[in-house]
């Protein structure tokens, strides 16, 4: 990979025009070998002949996790959305499981050589060459976590130290003596890395890395904890986006303007979170998505619950694909209404980050007690951070009111009083979590 791929460049009526053909022989396969597509549409009585343009895609009926699992109950292991025989199957990943069994996802042969060729071209548009050492540092345990990773910068030329998510000090020490160049993880895990590192005598900023592609958790486009990241690693660091059922689905490029989409490989729309309707470029909405390509669990008009915002203008890269801009602003479940304004923990991170500062962290608490009790809906925000002066509150809870419009309780714990993860931060928690009920401020 020498350069942009043609169609990273194409004029947008070229994207359209790409999308509708593949959507044409995309959803034809799906009716012919998906059994829970076939019968949703014939009972629906569509037809992929009626489509005719990417518009009418919108008659059809979002699909989310629920249904896929549904249909793997009533069908196990797999289900019904298999569009291959078991046979064919190359690889299995699995949801983390952590409201029932695990979901699987299954990948062909060619679905794993269409992953590694995005992932290289994630990696390619970041300034990563061949040549460069690139530190996995995402989880391999069961998850699909750094699997993309390791295929694609192996694609893309790479040296490739599959490292996981522990072991931090072996981590620090293999960084410095193989002289890592890129790594990829968490926000959660590389902000701890870098405090081991600097508790250590070896702070990452010293070391030779300079491309950092974090994802799994909202960080890379939260600009407080960007710029975290870049001052303890010396590096830029640029975010990447995907789910279980879709990697991946977006990447930033040198330019750190938003997640370039990856639209030869899925069609993205953005609607209204209730009525399901398309919101135009620039307001935000739920993130839907198509497969374009996808072999053996294809997937139409999947419900990622993400909110984003979708930027069709030309980066200054040169790519034309739509941006994510901002990023994913936070889950629409995950989204709190507080007195008639939304908030979403994303955004709580960033002010927290820029007022408290360094390494502290922080949870919002769902807390009863500052609920309306006609509506149930929160009339402030309860936040847990850790700070060494109890005066910080004060400062934190006034710059909440400021750039949220909400008001917040602040309780000040001592640093190092929350619990530190090596996987996906948990910023939300409930009153009664024995996580709060068993600290006090």
């Amino acid at each position: 990979m020498d350069t942009l791929h043609a169609f990273e460049s194409w004029p947008e009526d070229r994207i359209r025009e790409h999308q509708l053909a593949r959507l044409h022989s995309q959803l034809k396969r799906v009716h012919s070998m998906s059994g829970h597509y076939r019968r949703q549409w014939d009972e629906l009585g569509w037809h992929p002949d009626e489509l005719t343009s990417l518009d009418d895609l919108a008659a059809l009926p979002t699909t989310d996790k629920a249904d896929y699992q549904r249909a793997i109950d009533a069908d196990p292991p797999y289900g019904d959305f298999l569009a291959v025989p078991g046979e064919r199957l190359a690889r299995l990943h699995f949801s983390s499981g952590t409201t029932g069994a695990p979901t699987p996802v299954g990948w062909t042969r060619d679905d794993l050589d269409r992953w590694a060729g995005l992932y290289a071209r994630a990696a390619y548009s970041q300034g990563v060459r061949r040549g460069d050492v690139y530190q996995c540092l995402f989880s391999f345990a069961w998850l699909v976590g750094g699997l993309g990773g390791t295929l694609g910068y192996t694609e893309l030329g790479a040296t490739v130290i599959p490292g996981g998510s522990g072991d931090t000090e072996r981590q620090v020490e293999t960084i410095f003596r193989y002289g890592t160049t890129a790594v990829g993880g968490t926000p959660s895990f590389l902000l701890h890395l870098a405090s081991r590192a600097r508790d250590l005598g070896t702070p990452l900023s010293e070391s030779k890395v300079r491309h950092v592609m974090v994802g799994g958790e909202p960080g890379g486009q939260i600009p407080a904890t960007r710029a975290l990241i870049e001052r303890e690693w010396g590096a830029r660091c640029y975010d990447g986006y995907g789910c279980l059922e879709f990697q991946p689905i977006a990447w930033e490029c040198v330019a750190q303007a938003g997640g370039h989409l990856a639209e030869d490989f899925t069609y993205a729309e953005v609607v209204d979170p209730v009525t399901k309707t398309p919101v135009p470029d620039g307001e935000p909405g739920v993130l839907v998505l198509t497969h374009l390509d996808k072999q053996a669990c294809p997937l139409v008009r999947w419900w990622t619950g993400d909110v984003v915002v979708r930027d069709a203008t030309v980066c200054a890269c040169g790519r034309t694909h739509a941006r994510l801009a901002g990023g994913v602003r936070g889950r629409a479940d995950d989204m709190l209404v507080v007195r008639g304004v939304n908030v979403f923990p994303s955004a709580v991170e960033n002010v927290v980050r820029r007022t408290v500062g360094d390494l502290a962290e922080f949870r919002v608490v769902l807390d009863p007690a500052l609920a309306d009790p006609a509506t149930g809906y929160p009339t402030a925000l309860r936040l847990r951070v850790e700070a060494p002066d109890d005066r910080v509150g004060g400062t934190l809870a006034d710059a909440v009111r400021a750039e949220l419009k909400v008001r917040a309780v602040v309780d000040i714990v001592s640093p190092g009083a929350l619990p530190r993860t090596t996987h996906k931060a948990r910023r939300v928690v409930r009153a009664n979590d024995p996580e709060v009920a068993n600290r006090v401020p």
